[in-house]
């Protein structure tokens, strides 16, 4: 068993449609623990350094706009392959090619407007989750209480 963390990220889109709950019920049925979570309203600057990583691609620029429309639900979540299992449970990033049963295929409008963020490896995972939290903010394993 390989217990990971990965970030996952509500976006502003599904806040707005009013489906974080169906989402949040989704990952809690997949089994994934969320060992945090918060509703946030990135700034320019929040999402320009979040997604720096895509700085030089043309949809940069639109994908901070896009990420600061609204409030979004950035959380971590823990579990056996945390990255890949929730890759799988968000779906591909274009609704129209994911697969049925995935939380884009239910909930999104397109390629921008896809609902769901997540991490894509464990080097992503460790810089997104400490974008948004502290280490205050996440129980450590040992002591969870499971």
């Amino acid at each position: 068993m390989t217990v990971e963390r990965t970030l996952a990220i509500i976006k502003p889109d599904a806040i707005a449609k009013g489906v974080a709950g169906q989402i949040v019920t989704r990952i809690e049925e997949a089994g994934f623990k969320i060992l945090a979570a918060k509703l946030i309203h990135m700034s320019p600057e929040d999402a320009a350094g979040f997604y720096i990583v895509h700085k030089a691609l043309p949809f940069y620029r639109s994908l901070c706009a896009f990420m600061t429309q609204g409030p979004c639900l950035p959380m971590v979540l823990e579990g056996d392959h945390a990255i890949q299992r929730w890759r799988e449970l968000m779906g591909a990033t274009d609704p129209a090619k994911a697969a049925p049963g995935t939380i884009r295929k239910a909930f999104a409008a397109s390629i921008e407007a896809n609902v769901v963020h997540g991490s894509d490896s464990p080097t992503s995972a460790a810089f997104e989750i400490s974008y948004f939290f502290s280490s205050l903010e996440l129980c450590p394993r040992s002591n969870r209480g499971d």
